[in-house]
C-alpha cells in the first residue's frame, strides 16, 4: 500500500462572526495562507505502476485551488462558516470524484502551525 500526496497554496479572506473565542477580531474581515495536502492511497496500476497519475490529482487539485484562492470565504458555495474543518471537507467534495482512493485532506494555516485532517466517506484510516 502507496500513499500519494500533493499540496496547493490558496490566499483568502473570511470573517468568523460570534464563532471564535476572540471575536471581536474574527468578525472583522481577515485573511490567512492555507496549504492543503490531499492524500491518494492504493496500490499501483501494474500496467501504470502509479496510484494515480500525478496529471490528473494536478488538475483536480487546480480545481479546488481555483475555487478557494484570492476569493472571500464567506461567500463560497457549500463552505459554510469558513473553519479549516469546512475547508477541509470543501477541498474533498472538490477533488473526490477525480481522485479514486482518496484517504485524507489536512489543511494548513500556515502562519501559526495549525491544522486539520479530514478523512471522508470511504476513507480508511
Amino acid at each position: 500500500m502507496f500513499e500519494l500526496a500533493k499540496q496547493f497554496r490558496f490566499e483568502a479572506a473570511h470573517t468568523l462572526p460570534g464563532r471564535a473565542m476572540d471575536a471581536e477580531p474574527s468578525r472583522r474581515i481577515h485573511g490567512h495562507s492555507y496549504r492543503a495536502e490531499v492524500v491518494v492511497r492504493g496500490t499501483p496500476d501494474p500496467a501504470t505502476g502509479m496510484v494515480l497519475d500525478l496529471g490528473l490529482l494536478e488538475r483536480a487539485l487546480e480545481g479546488a485551488r481555483d475555487g478557494l484562492d484570492h476569493r472571500f470565504l464567506d461567500e463560497v458555495t457549500g463552505l459554510g462558516p469558513a473553519t479549516m474543518e469546512n475547508l477541509a471537507a470543501w477541498i474533498w467534495r472538490a477533488v473526490c470524484p477525480a481522485c479514486p482512493g482518496l484517504a485524507r485532506v489536512v489543511v494548513h494555516r500556515d502562519s501559526n502551525g495549525e491544522s486539520c485532517a479530514y478523512f471522508g466517506p470511504g476513507s480508511s484510516t
